[in-house]
């Protein structure tokens, strides 16, 4: 939800001009790596929110696009989506599970 958020609101020229709409492809790129690096989580189910996580499973550079991501549509979250603001909010208070 938030990377499309961010997408909608900061790269719409691009969504228009593209075929199909959905996510551009930066975004579109950044939402498969994060979802490739959860996948390979070692908390699995347990993992807390990356703020409070112990173990920095990005690049640094797409650690800082995930960042500007997050920035922009947390705030937007609670107006937007509610129970998933939520949901975050309550996962974030999570501490990181031994391994």
């Amino acid at each position: 939800m938030m990377v499309g958020m961010y997408c909608r609101d900061h790269h719409a020229a691009r969504q228009r001009a593209e075929a199909g709409g959905g996510l551009c492809e930066e975004c579109s790129a950044l939402l498969d790596y994060a979802r490739a690096r959860l996948a390979r989580c070692p908390y699995e189910e347990d993992k807390p929110t990356c703020a409070t996580c112990s173990t920095h499973c990005y690049k640094p550079a797409m650690r800082e696009q995930v960042r500007a991501v997050m920035r922009y549509a947390g705030p937007r979250m609670l107006r937007e989506h509610p129970v998933l603001a939520v949901a975050h909010l309550r996962d974030g208070r999570r501490k990181t599970p031994s391994r």
